[in-house]
């Protein structure tokens, strides 16, 4: 019976092995005033875009006391970490040149539609003219999906026509969100008053995720 006890838990252990890793629990947070999901993720160490899908169904826009946030976990395992790193090295350096003779390389290259939004008011809702991060609205802000384009990620965008932006194209940062943009949609911040960022309409643009 001994030998059979060992037998069961030599098998039980190399299953065990074979499974991999375990990765660890998810936390649960519960928000209190003035808590965003990028607060939490420098709080927790974790990547922004993971917090966010972890807790699609809650507006980032709309976190009130007491409500319960989903922290993922930041577990990986080495294995994944190299294929990540593997896949990484075998892509093609891309590149693409702004109007001022400026190489930028890029990873990937998105054709949205794009709007636009100006600092009125009307327009940013009680947190005034701020970013998702708390910082003031200027020419190079966009407001993205995250899903589709991660907060923090760095662009360059061409295709537009509007007075108050830089001709040829454009360097900008997704550090925004709004309600209404969702899937290749982005909202692009323009000087001046809510009139002119209405006349802007909606246009076709591409963005390059600059690497």
């Amino acid at each position: 019976m001994k030998k059979l006890s060992i037998a069961t838990a030599a098998i039980g252990l190399t299953l065990l092995l074979a499974a991999g890793p375990v990765s660890a629990a998810t936390k649960t947070h519960t928000a209190v005033e003035g808590d965003t999901f990028w607060k939490l993720s420098k709080k927790y160490n974790v990547n922004l875009t993971q917090l966010m899908k972890a807790n699609a169904k809650i507006n980032p826009l709309n976190i009130w006391a007491g409500m319960k946030i989903t922290i993922p976990s930041t577990v990986h395992s080495s294995a994944a970490k190299k294929t990540n790193t593997a896949s990484a090295t075998t892509l093609k350096a891309q590149t693409v040149t702004a109007a001022n003779g400026k190489i930028h390389t890029f990873s990937e290259q998105l054709q949205v539609k794009a709007t636009a939004y100006s600092a009125a008011a009307s327009e940013n809702g009680k947190w005034g003219a701020v970013d998702y991060f708390g910082n003031p609205l200027k020419v190079g802000t966009i407001a993205v999906d995250p899903n589709v384009i991660p907060l923090g990620t760095q662009v360059y965008i061409t295709g537009y026509d509007h007075n108050g932006l830089p001709i040829g194209g454009m360097v900008a940062k997704a550090t925004d969100t709004g309600g209404a943009i969702k899937g290749n949609r982005i909202d692009i911040f323009v000087p001046g008053t809510s009139a002119q960022a209405s006349n802007f309409g909606i246009q076709n643009v591409k963005v390059y995720i600059l690497k």
